[in-house]
């Protein structure tokens, strides 16, 4: 087909592909790549194979998977870009003809982050990505996240301004993506307060966070939450003490007369249990719970009681000891 009919297909594939990333919670698997389908008609988006898909009819790669030690893995380059390898072999056969030919075509292609949590393995799609050269040299092709990194004078070595959009950009759609796909896949897509097994309306929040020294963006410092209560949290109307219990503060706990969301999806979450990751190395740190609580503690007097629900604790003696090691996590 020729290039414009071309562009059009891969923007119709990657409508499909934000309502099917949407739809899983962020990451895919492998059958959702291999049978993926367009009004009906298939088409595949990951080799059966290998890491490079290169559909017969197309000028140029359509998708690259990413995967931890992998030869063809990306990285960065400079200040903006990201490398990816080619295929072992001639570089002017095989897949990298077409790998190489996307520097020239300037289709817009897919870039699929292989994750592991458990046993589980999922892709994150990243798209649209772009190739901005091909370097024979390396023998690797350089990608830009973002359309409008192809339009700055050197992309490798970027203004302060320039810097700072890209790594914005590569935060958005690279590392908080990765990150919630993560998350929500520990937690079986569900909240982890009401229990909401609904991937569209679920988050991943940082307990400690990500703009702090060590509010790091990995799975014991990420909760699954739906957007009411991730939003709560965040704002510290709720707080979640270190046993993995819900605490509703004072300003939620005194309002009245605001429905049924309040009563019952807000005030009457009041001393629930976590549901929380079979594999115990997935499930929040308690150092991290500990800090963030005490943040949620200091936000100002409420109406709790002298016990926090559920534990039977005094809370002058937690506040005058290290959580982390009052609440064991069986």
């Amino acid at each position: 087909m020729d290039l414009g009919a071309e562009r059009a297909l891969r923007l119709d594939i990657f409508d499909a592909l934000k309502n099917l990333v949407q739809e899983r919670g962020g990451a895919v698997t492998r059958a959702d790549l291999l049978d993926f389908r367009i009004d009906g008609v298939g088409i595949q988006l990951i080799d059966r194979n290998r890491g490079i898909r290169n559909p017969k009819t197309f000028a140029s790669t359509l998708s690259i998977m990413s995967k931890p030690d992998s030869p063809y893995d990306d990285a960065v380059v400079g200040d903006s870009l990201f490398s990816y390898a080619y295929r072992d072999g001639p570089i002017d056969a095989g897949d990298n003809v077409k790998l190489r030919k996307s520097a020239a075509t300037q289709l817009p292609l897919i870039l699929l982050r292989w994750i592991k949590v458990g046993g589980d393995i999922r892709y994150v799609p990243v798209f649209p990505v772009y190739v901005v050269a091909d370097d024979p040299a390396n023998r690797r092709i350089l990608l830009a996240l973002d359309e409008s990194v192809r339009d700055v004078s050197d992309p490798q070595h970027l203004t302060a301004t320039e810097r700072r959009y890209v790594q914005r950009m590569t935060e958005q759609r690279l590392h908080q993506p990765q990150f919630r796909s993560r998350v929500l896949l520990a937690y079986k897509n569900r909240c982890a307060v009401c229990r909401l097994g609904r991937a569209q309306l679920l988050e991943a929040a940082h307990i400690i966070g990500d703009k702090e020294e060590d509010g790091i963006a990995d799975i014991p410092n990420g909760l699954s939450l739906c957007k009411i209560h991730h939003a709560a949290y965040d704002r510290n109307l709720m707080g979640i003490s270190p046993d993995c219990r819900v605490r509703i503060g004072p300003a939620l706990a005194e309002a009245d007369n605001e429905g049924p969301i309040l009563k019952f999806g807000l005030k009457g979450m009041e001393g629930v249990q976590l549901t929380l990751p079979d594999k115990k190395s997935l499930r929040p740190a308690q150092d991290r719970l500990a800090k963030r609580f005490d943040q949620f503690l200091a936000v100002g007097p409420s109406t709790r009681s002298s016990t926090i629900s559920g534990a039977g604790i005094d809370i002058q003696k937690v506040n005058s000891i290290p959580l982390a090691r009052t609440f064991p996590l069986n």
